[in-house]
C-alpha cells in the first residue's frame, strides 16, 4: 500500500451537538452553526451530525433537520450524517428527507448510517415500537434505502418524491467488525467509530480492505477514522482542556452522564484507578497537545492506518477554544 501523507488527506468535523454545563440547547445550535462556518473557512471537507437519543449532553437527536439548518448556513461544506441510525426509521422516510436536504443544497449532502440505537434499550424500544428487530433487517434496508435514491426506481410502485435520482453519498459506519464485512461487500465508503470505540478499529479496515468490492460508486476502498482531538498552544493548555472530555467519557463509563464540564487542574480525585483504565481505553485514539506533539502523533497515527480521510470532533467547553483547535489541527494537516 503506498504510504499517504498528512499533508494529502482530507480532513473534516464531527459534531455530536454537544450541550455545555450553563448553557442551552439553542446556545448550542448557535455554536454548532459558527463552528461550521469556521470549518468551511479553514478547508474542512464535511461537517456530520450524529443521531442520539435521550442523552442530556447531545442535541442532535433531529438529525436531518439540524443538517439542513447548518447546511443553510453554509456555502461550500459537505453536511451529513455520522449517522442515521437505519433501524430507527424506515429507509422510505429517510430518502425522502436527504432527498430533500440533496435537492435544497445539491452535491452538499451525504448520508452515513449506522445500525445501533444510538440510545438505551428502553428508549429503543420508544424509537421502534413493533420494529425493535429492525437491525437485523440493516443490510436490506441499506439496499432499499440506494433503490430509491436512484433514478431506476421511477418506474416502482414505491417512490421516493423528492430523493428520487439524487444517489446522495452513502457511507456505512461502524463501531465493530460487522458493519466492516457490509461496507465491503456493497462497496462503500467505511467510516470507523475510532473516537468512542477503538477495540476493533485495526482489524474492521483490515477486514473492510481485504474483503472490498469494487462498485458503481467506489472503485476502491475508502476508510475515514472519526478522532478525538483536542489541540492548544502548548501541551500543558490540552491536556487541561481535555479533561472536559475525559468526565464525559467517565459518566459514559459510570452511567452518571453530565452536560459538559469545565476544565480542571487534575483528574486525581475525580476517577479511581478502574474507571481511567475504562475511560482510557474508550480514549486510545484521542490526540491531546499542542501542535508539535500532534503533528507527531497524527503522522504516527497515519502511517499505521493509511486511512484516507480523519474525521475530528473535540469536545472543549469554552467554545473559542474549541474553534481554536479545530484552526490548529487543519494548519497541523495543511503542512504534514
Amino acid at each position: 500500500m503506498e504510504r499517504k501523507a498528512l499533508s494529502a488527506l482530507p480532513f473534516s468535523v464531527l459534531d455530536l451537538a454537544g450541550v455545555i454545563e450553563g448553557k442551552t440547547v439553542a446556545d448550542t445550535f448557535n455554536n454548532s452553526v459558527d463552528l461550521a462556518q469556521h470549518t468551511e473557512k479553514l478547508g474542512y471537507l464535511r461537517y456530520w451530525l450524529a443521531e442520539h437519543h435521550n442523552m442530556i449532553s447531545v442535541a442532535s437527536a433531529a438529525t436531518s433537520v439540524l443538517i439542513g439548518h447548518i447546511a443553510g448556513k453554509t456555502k461550500t461544506i459537505r453536511v451529513g450524517s455520522g449517522g442515521i441510525m437505519l433501524p430507527n426509521h424506515s429507509p422510505l422516510v429517510i430518502a425522502e428527507q436527504f432527498g430533500t436536504l440533496a435537492t435544497l443544497y445539491p452535491n452538499r449532502i451525504d448520508l452515513g448510517l449506522g445500525r445501533a440505537p444510538g440510545t438505551d434499550q428502553l428508549t429503543a424500544m420508544e424509537i421502534r415500537g413493533e420494529r425493535f428487530a429492525s437491525p437485523h433487517n440493516f443490510p436490506q434496508d441499506v439496499l432499499k434505502l440506494q433503490r430509491f435514491l436512484s433514478a431506476s426506481n421511477s418506474g416502482a410502485q414505491v417512490r421516493a418524491i423528492p430523493g428520487e435520482g439524487t444517489d446522495v453519498p452513502i457511507w456505512i459506519l461502524g463501531s465493530s467488525t460487522d458493519s466492516a464485512h457490509l461496507a465491503a461487500s456493497y462497496g462503500l465508503p467505511y467510516a470507523f467509530a475510532s473516537h468512542f470505540a477503538p477495540a476493533q478499529f485495526l482489524e474492521a479496515i483490515k477486514i473492510y480492505r481485504q474483503n472490498f468490492r469494487p462498485s458503481k460508486v467506489l472503485a476502491k476502498p475508502y476508510v475515514m477514522a472519526c478522532i478525538n482531538v483536542v489541540a492548544a498552544d502548548t501541551d500543558e493548555e490540552a491536556n487541561r482542556l481535555s479533561t472536559s472530555l475525559k468526565r464525559l467519557f467517565l459518566g459514559i463509563v459510570t452511567g452518571k452522564r453530565q452536560l459538559l464540564q469545565p476544565p480542571i487542574d487534575s483528574m486525581d480525585n475525580v476517577w479511581d484507578f478502574n474507571e481511567e483504565a475504562a475511560v482510557n481505553q474508550m480514549l486510545a485514539v484521542a490526540f491531546i497537545g499542542g501542535p508539535q506533539h500532534l503533528s507527531g502523533q497524527l503522522n504516527s497515527f497515519l502511517a499505521q492506518t493509511q486511512v484516507d480521510e480523519l474525521m475530528v470532533t473535540s469536545h472543549i467547553y469554552d467554545h473559542k477554544a474549541r474553534l481554536h483547535s479545530y484552526e490548529l489541527f487543519g494548519e497541523i494537516m495543511k503542512k504534514g
